[in-house]
């Protein structure tokens, strides 16, 4: 009893769930058919505002940090120098576009602080203590070798930190338009896979800038690129020094094809009608193909429903895997319905596009599933692995650190799609008309096998340790308890409230199967309780025999004096 008093103490607190909101904007995207004088007029646009964008963007970073004061004079002196190379609605685009890099890559160095101070901090508290001593769950170094090579890592650390807390600063922020790695690759393209054209070509097509911020006030949402829904065209003003190339009066030039939004184009016909929209056209080497992509904001978004309107319907639950999604679906009694189910997710070594189409593949697979059943929530885990991630190989606790194994742990956690997901979810799931609530992930899996896992096997021989725990985490979404009860319930309505009782066992509730009884064991349930049978008590015969000094006496006690 002590043991398991001792195990609860040390069990951290489960935050209660809830239920996502809606996103507050929308984007689609469409590809554009263009001709070779289309194509030109493109490149000419892009490369043109993509030099000033890097122009305005090297002298923010030489300005370094600034105070709101000196934020807005210093957008104001930028978007002035801008305008007569450009215009005054392309000036704003791209001042705004720098200033949003600016202050992500400012956000990119805190986070990199914080987790270097965490790393610096695990690995001191462990060179505290002698060589293969403990104190409390803290273990040191087992060897005297890996400690040193534990001091020497954390001078690096060390020197990384100081670094970055001197840019932080002093404001000294390096970004690199078109990426890092791209930037790296042309100085080794024979690893990279890339000749030498392929390579300038994708670095052309990065730094290029063709995007165009909404208005409301405006005609058809925007004045710099303009798409009618009437028609399809797509017309772009040009800037001031590429005025010679247009097709149209006042230096605009109208794509000789008709822009189509096929999903979703009756919402962005709307929003064009009504009120503001930003396009972004961009270039994909690889397919050679041009895309333009529509954005706005929503402007009266849906209530949430509260969990308690939403617990009155069956949901589906989700545990996400390497490789796979584990399914069940839920009845509001905690009971599963039907099989649970297998979905594939194969990511690993693949393009960030084609992750991107499967990771909504296998969404749309979970969405027929949620229809299929009549739910109205998807129940998922709010996973993000932060901890996980700020420690990299210094983490302590169950999970492995070190060698061959610490480093597939960290590249299976770094391969995991966890804000991908939620957020593909939450798009494609309020697009539907769905809701998605997110529980917290602490002890899923554990309490899954421990309650679980042996009814579900008697429902599919199928399930796995990962369906118990997405069974946990649909009945934590609906306010139930992990472990079964005594009784066999799994509801938690009171004893004398008949209108939502669960049956017996999880089996009971999906399609039958010819199946043998199932021990109590198997089913989760404690052995009944049986009184011992009273001990057969017989009397000894004559000891006469027995070498003994003579029979007992008859006395049933022995005085103590004479």
């Amino acid at each position: 009893m002590e043991n398991l008093v001792s195990m609860a103490k040390k069990l951290r607190p489960i935050s209660s769930p809830f239920v996502v909101a809606a996103p507050a904007g929308a984007r689609v995207r469409t590809r554009l058919f263009v001709n070779g004088t289309d194509a030109d007029v493109l490149f000419a646009v892009g490369r043109h505002l993509g030099s000033l964008a890097g122009v305005d963007l090297a002298r923010r970073c030489r300005e370094g940090t600034l105070d709101a004061e000196g934020h807005k004079t210093s957008r104001r002196g930028r978007k002035r120098s801008l305008t007569n190379q450009s215009s005054s609605r392309w000036a704003g685009a791209i001042t705004r576009a720098t200033d949003d890099q600016f202050q992500l890559r400012r956000r990119n160095l805190v986070a990199e602080q914080g987790s270097l101070r965490q790393r610096i901090r695990l690995i001191d508290r462990r060179l505290v203590l002698p060589v293969g001593s403990k104190r409390g769950r803290v273990r040191a170094y087992p060897s005297q070798s890996e400690r040193f090579e534990k001091q020497r890592r954390r001078q690096v650390l060390a020197g990384r930190l100081s670094e970055v807390e001197r840019r932080l600063d002093e404001g000294d922020f390096s970004i690199c338009r078109g990426g890092h790695l791209l930037a790296k690759a042309r100085h080794s393209l024979h690893a990279a896979g890339l000749s030498q054209s392929e390579w300038r070509e994708r670095w052309d097509a990065e730094r290029m800038f063709i995007t165009a911020d909404g208005e409301a006030d405006q005609l058809l949402g925007n004045l710099t690129i303009r798409w009618d829904p009437a028609d399809g065209s797509l017309e772009i003003r040009l800037p001031a020094p590429l005025e010679r190339l247009a097709n149209r009066p006042h230096g605009r030039y109208r794509l000789g094809c008709p822009a189509t939004f096929s999903h979703r184009g009756d919402e962005v016909a709307a929003q064009a009608l009504s009120g503001a929209l930003r396009y972004d056209i961009a270039y994909n080497p690889i397919k050679h193909r041009w895309y333009c992509d529509a954005s706005w904001k929503i402007k009266d978004v849906a209530q949430s429903p509260t969990l308690e309107s939403l617990r009155k319907s069956p949901v589906v639950a989700l545990d996400l895997n390497h490789g796979h999604l584990a399914l069940c679906v839920v009845d509001p009694s905690g009971n599963v319905v039907g099989n649970p189910r297998t979905i594939s997710l194969e990511l690993a070594g693949l393009a960030a596009t084609t992750r991107d189409g499967r990771i909504r593949a296998a969404i749309s697979e979970v969405l027929g599933v949620v229809k299929v059943h009549g739910c109205r929530a998807v129940v998922i885990e709010d996973l993000d692995f932060k901890d996980s991630r700020e420690q990299g190989r210094e983490a302590l606790g169950r999970r492995p650190s070190r060698g061959k194994k610490g480093k597939n742990f960290r590249r299976l956690v770094s391969g995991l799609p966890t804000v991908k997901l939620r957020d593909r979810f939450v798009q494609m799931a309020s697009n539907q008309g769905l809701c998605v609530v997110a529980v917290d992930p602490a002890y899923t899996s554990w309490w899954g096998a421990e309650h679980w896992l042996d009814a579900l096997q008697q429902i599919s021989s199928d399930a796995s340790g990962h369906h118990a725990a997405a069974l946990v985490i649909a009945r934590r979404g609906l306010g139930h308890r992990a472990r079964r009860h005594k009784s066999g319930r799994c509801d938690s309505s009171r004893p004398e409230d008949r209108t939502e009782r669960a049956t017996a066992t999880v089996a009971s509730s999906a399609e039958p199967q010819k199946r043998g009884p199932a021990s109590r064991e198997a089913l989760g349930q404690s052995h009944q309780r049986q009184k011992t049978r009273r001990a057969n008590r017989t009397r000894a015969g004559t000891q006469v025999d027995q070498d003994r000094s003579g029979p007992p006496t008859g006395r049933d006690s022995v005085p103590l004096s004479v």
